[in-house]
């Protein structure tokens, strides 16, 4: 059985060669669209979409997928589509608390298993020309809320899971994988 990650993210494949030796990358192209509005069944549902028709094609694999989400006072961050929306987004979660949500799809043996994590972060406050600075290193273009946590610059604390911000809660991950594979095993 080989170890699949359905995702472009190059934090993603950082996080998970810490607890796999080998796996393989194939994000699956996929219109990621929710019909929720709920944070955590949002992210849920787009980690089991990004798993992509590789359930069907790789059935003897096991397939992680992952979506992240920031979500302050109804309103969902995703990933910018510009500089002009990354600094919107910095703007509007400067100096107060938000929450990132990222849900995680695994299929083993034809059963998708899907679980999400939840992490408290609270923004520095920052000036215009920081913000403005901070969009201009290219930094947020590719990161829900339109920020990275381990860029230190703009996240002033935070409470739950370091990784889950990230975009792989690998506490979660790594307990559910355990569970996944002990019963595998079994049916083998």
């Amino acid at each position: 059985m080989k170890i699949i990650l359905a995702s472009n993210s190059p934090r993603r494949r950082e996080l998970l060669s810490e607890i796999c030796e080998s796996f393989e990358v194939l994000p699956q192209n996929v219109e990621e669209k929710s019909n929720y509005s709920r944070p955590d069944l949002i992210v849920k549902e787009l980690a089991k979409i990004k798993l992509g028709n590789l359930p069907v094609e790789r059935s003897e694999d096991l397939i992680i997928s992952a979506d992240t989400i920031v979500y302050k006072d109804g309103k969902i961050y995703g990933k910018p589509k510009d500089k002009a929306q990354a600094i919107a987004y910095l703007s509007e979660l400067n100096g107060a608390k938000h929450f990132v949500y990222t849900g995680v799809a695994i299929c083993c043996k034809g059963k998708i298993t899907v679980f999400y994590d939840k992490s408290a972060v609270y923004f520095k406050s920052l000036s215009e020309k920081e913000i403005a600075d901070y969009a201009d290193g290219g930094s947020p273009m590719d990161k829900a809320g339109a920020y990275g946590i381990q860029d230190r610059e703009v996240v002033k604390s935070y409470c739950g899971s370091y990784t889950n911000i990230v975009g792989l809660p690998m506490e979660k991950l790594k307990e559910r994988l355990q569970i996944i594979l002990r019963n595998t095993t079994e049916i083998i």
